[in-house]
């Protein structure tokens, strides 16, 4: 740092926080250390009885805060996004819209190696809405060597933050089971489907209900991928009774079955297929009853596009069990936030 007097200091950077003193009333901080001098703190500063000021002394190859800051924000953050003005080398990220929160977390992990700045984020596979915080970086000194940011800038791929767009989606929903198709009980899972699939603005356009036969769901299933529903959803017949037949009937009529099970707790029988560029899900009775399922993790996914992988699935085992909490704070909280 070096000495200069204050009134040709404007565009300097303070090297330390200058303290303001009015008695019997305050005394806090006035100017912050990395305050970029400004011409109307001018008369301020001199009233504080500051004549000269201790600055930065701009040296080749070493950045100030903030300017490393905005160099790391320009390289990691993607789509989706906007961001809050930077801060003594902080500057927060922002869901510009609803959406899913989307982090390489590998590449995350290779940037907070680095040392002397970060990145923080919320749980990746998050659903937010607008105007939520998901992000923010900082630099740790007052200055930064710029090599540490052309390391970040050379090691890490480019826009590895984002926010996915969450589309809406018309929904057919095939309902399975002898016990609701003759009448016997009423149907539960219906009603919550349809509210499940509402809170993405997603359209129930239809739902028949099948008898546990298997040419029969077939047909339904048929119809389903011949209609204009973007997602097709099955629910009953899922598990390993020897009436249900849904899986086999999804696999039966060349549906490319990616999973018939999940590490997750509720929602172990989960199914999901692929078939004519439509996805179905084969979803199990704990969807009908408890709070949040493994329904609640990869509906949000599907509609953002994603063509989820059995490894995609099998990583859910690490916060895979859902905690069933009094008061259910969901997304916000651990539920499937292992991946």
């Amino acid at each position: 740092m070096k000495i200069i007097e204050t009134k040709n200091a404007v565009g300097t950077v303070l090297c330390h926080d200058i303290t303001k003193i009015i008695p019997g009333e305050f005394k806090g901080v006035a100017f912050k250390k990395g305050h970029i001098v400004r011409e109307e703190d001018i008369e301020e500063l001199l009233k504080l009885g500051k004549d000269h000021l201790y600055v930065w002394e701009k040296k080749e190859g070493m950045l100030h805060e903030n300017e490393a800051a905005e160099r790391i924000k320009n390289h990691v953050a993607g789509d989706g996004l906007y961001f809050g003005n930077v801060k003594e080398g902080k500057i927060d990220f922002f869901a510009e819209n609803d959406g899913l929160v989307s982090i390489d977390t590998e590449e995350l992990l290779k940037a907070n190696l680095i040392g002397e700045l970060i990145i923080s984020t919320i749980h990746n596979n998050t659903p937010v809405k607008k105007g939520e915080k998901i992000a923010g970086t900082r630099i740790i000194p007052l200055v930064i060597d710029e090599k540490k940011i052309i390391e970040l800038e050379n090691k890490c791929k480019e826009k590895f933050i984002s926010v996915k767009k969450i589309n809406s989606k018309k929904v057919a929903v095939i309902t399975t089971g002898n016990e609701v198709f003759y009448g016997r009980i009423q149907d539960k899972f219906g009603p919550v489907i349809k509210s499940k699939v509402s809170e993405y603005k997603c359209e129930v356009i239809s739902q028949v209900f099948s008898p546990d036969d298997k040419e029969k769901i077939k047909e339904n299933l048929k119809k389903a991928l011949e209609s204009d529903a973007e997602l097709i959803i099955c629910t009953g017949g899922m598990s390993v009774d020897p009436d249900d037949m849904t899986p086999a009937s999804i696999k039966e009529i060349g549906g490319e079955l990616v999973t018939y099970g999940s590490p997750v707790l509720p929602g172990a029988m989960l199914l999901i297929a692929y078939k004519d560029g439509k996805t179905i899900l084969g979803l199990p009775g704990c969807v009908m009853y408890a709070k949040r399922t493994v329904f609640d993790l990869v509906l949000p996914r599907i509609l953002a596009e994603e063509k989820l992988t059995f490894e995609d699935i099998a990583k859910y085992g690490h916060g895979g069990l859902c905690l069933d909490c009094n008061i259910c704070s969901f997304p916000h909280c651990s539920f499937g936030k292992g991946v």
